[in-house]
């Protein structure tokens, strides 16, 4: 029976912060998971979730998931308004022609 290879140790790599902030915007967008986004740049899993964590903690720049998350809903909500507003624009030039 043959023992199991053992894997060859990876060296360590320092990145760049902006090459971070790049992956944990990746990673916040939700196209692909956290491990699919680690195993196509070649890093590690476990890396990736803690530069996620960290932007999440304040330790690194970038808006956190709380605030991404307010932010998003701010976004539907002005959306939302602004329809509204659109439609009592329509309806009031209606009714001023109406009267007329």
């Amino acid at each position: 029976m043959e023992s199991m290879a053992k894997k060859k140790p990876r060296p360590r790599r320092s990145f760049t912060p902006e090459f971070k902030a790049e992956i944990v915007e990746l990673c916040r967008r939700g196209d692909r998971s956290v491990g699919r986004i680690a195993k196509d740049f070649d890093l590690a899993e476990t890396a990736v979730r803690l530069w996620v964590a960290e932007t999440d903690a304040g330790e690194r720049e970038g808006l956190t998931s709380s605030e991404r998350a307010e932010l998003a809903a701010l976004r539907r909500e002005n959306r939302r308004l602004r329809e509204d507003v659109e439609i009592l624009k329509r309806a009031t030039a209606f009714f001023a022609t109406e009267t007329r």
